[in-house]
């Protein structure tokens, strides 16, 4: 099973509060940015993300599919 592997950036510095809203992604932050990553289920937990990004106000900087990482399925 393969799972695609996203990169969102923002402006500013999301509390933990909303990272926590924001389907199970990672997060670094950035002078003046915060970088969302990690796998997401599927278009529509993405499209959920940036609804989330867009209704806290936020500048949406760069989305970016990343590489797909392969898992090992049980054999």
């Amino acid at each position: 099973m393969s799972d695609l592997q996203w990169e969102i950036h923002v402006t500013g510095v999301l509390p933990d509060s909303v990272l926590a809203e924001m389907y199970g992604l990672e997060a670094t932050v950035e002078p003046a940015s915060t970088v969302l990553y990690g796998c997401l289920a599927d278009d529509a937990a993405l499209h959920g993300v940036l609804d989330r990004i867009q209704s806290l106000g936020l500048r949406l900087v760069e989305v970016r599919r990343l590489p797909q990482v392969e898992h090992d399925r049980p054999g």
